[in-house]
């Protein structure tokens, strides 16, 4: 009875395994590749990533958002990544200014039981954090721990950052963003040290992927990229102790195309603000195009890849950015990084629903035609400055009970990724 039960298994996962080449024959797609470790990570794992990227601004600190109020909608969030089926997850957490939250036990612990959560959910999704270029006063508040001076072997002090020592030494961008509100010089060790830091404690609570921000601003005196390329080779070391599959993927905003050293880039991907060209015989009308003020499509510069592969155009992807206002919003004005005279997400949240997702099929498809390089990350959740009953967000949420201020974007998001 046992031969017997023995061979109607056999039998039966042949028939099984058959099944599978039959399936495949017909032409089901394959389970597509999430995976990278110490090693880097493929040019097939990144596009697959940025191919299903989407924003959702301090997504892991749904308690402090932009240090206002907390988020009675975070549960919706959480629902609609699931179902829509993300795999990247941008600017989940990040401090633009209001550094001393990241004293707090709270701040920390929040962000890593989300983490684990969707880990549990599907262990491929990647959390971004951001490493922007702002620093303020109350930097003076946070400690340093001891690993940070012994990642760059130095004595260990009880200390906490200094505010004066990250600036540039001859003034420029100090206090650019606002008094005692200043971009960060890569060129100063104490910059270094606290870039280190953040980057270090992101890996701690999961997040596997860091966006570098304004990167041409804070190596304002770092022109050959020397001081950035010494960093971020520290921060790489550290992510085979801390990091959850030992690598990190790294982007920032490239104005010129990418971020290279001796033809090599420092970072995985490039990304960029969308740049919406106004079309004024449209009411509120917006397209994009190639070669329009300092787009990048068609301009992502080829390379090796930190993970060994060369290409002719590294992969990115352009996101609805956020950055306020115009003297004259609501005016087209053609020429202008403002689209009607607000910034690219304020504009598109001012679009009526049918037109909000008739736009997004528009741009998705429209980079699919014209670079194939490209990914568009989807708008999920991002501050907006223009007049809104929405707390102040965006958010691609299905209008519903659970979240009422929802734009209702989710449905198009879901279709686009799942033709």
């Amino acid at each position: 009875m046992k031969i017997r039960n023995n061979l109607f298994n056999w039998i039966l996962m042949a028939v099984l395994f058959q099944g599978v080449l039959t399936l495949n024959s017909w032409g089901a797609s394959p389970a597509k590749s999430y995976h990278f470790d110490e090693k880097g990570i493929s040019r097939e794992a990144l596009d697959n990533y940025l191919a299903r990227s989407i924003t959702m601004a301090c997504f892991l600190t749904p308690h402090l958002p932009e240090g206002s109020h907390s988020n009675p909608y975070h549960d919706d969030d959480k629902r609609m990544l699931k179902e829509i089926g993300a795999k990247f997850i941008g600017r989940a957490i990040y401090r633009w200014g209001g550094e001393s939250h990241l004293s707090t036990t709270e701040f920390w612990s929040n962000a890593r039981e989300i983490i684990q959560e969707f880990h549990a959910f599907d262990p491929d999704i990647v959390f971004q954090s951001c490493l922007f270029e702002v620093v303020t006063r109350e930097v003076g508040n946070v400690p340093i721990p001891a690993w940070v001076f012994e990642g760059y072997g130095l004595p260990v002090e009880e200390r906490n950052f200094s505010y004066e020592k990250m600036l540039n030494e001859k003034g420029v961008f100090v206090d650019h963003w606002s008094r005692d509100n200043s971009v960060p010089d890569i060129s100063r060790q104490e910059t270094q040290l606290w870039f280190y830091y953040l980057a270090g404690a992101y890996m701690e609570v999961g997040c596997e992927a860091f966006h570098l921000g304004q990167v041409e601003l804070i190596g304002m005196n770092d022109p050959e990229r020397k001081a950035w390329a010494d960093w971020i080779a520290k921060i790489r070391e550290l992510a085979k102790k801390k990091a959850r599959r030992h690598w990190i993927i790294l982007d920032a905003h490239v104005p010129h195309g990418g971020m290279l050293l001796k033809g090599k880039s420092l970072i995985d991907f490039n990304s960029f603000p969308l740049r919406v060209k106004d079309v004024p015989e449209k009411p509120m009308g917006g397209k994009l195009e190639v070669n329009y003020l300092d787009s990048i499509y068609k301009k992502s510069l080829g390379c090796e890849t930190p993970s060994g592969w060369s290409c002719e155009h590294l992969p990115y992807l352009v996101e609805f950015d956020n950055y306020g206002r115009s003297k004259n919003p609501g005016v087209a004005n053609e020429g202008s990084y403002y689209a009607w005279g607000w910034d690219e997400i304020s504009w598109y949240s001012l679009l009526p629903e049918e037109e909000r997702n008739s736009w997004l099929e528009y741009a998705y498809n429209w980079l699919k035609k014209t670079d194939s390089d490209g990914h568009l990350q989807m708008p999920g959740n991002r501050i907006i400055t223009c007049p809104n009953k929405s707390e102040g967000r965006y958010r691609a949420n299905q209008k519903s009970e659970q979240c009422p201020i929802g734009y209702s974007q989710e449905g198009t998001i879901k279709k686009l990724w799942n033709p």
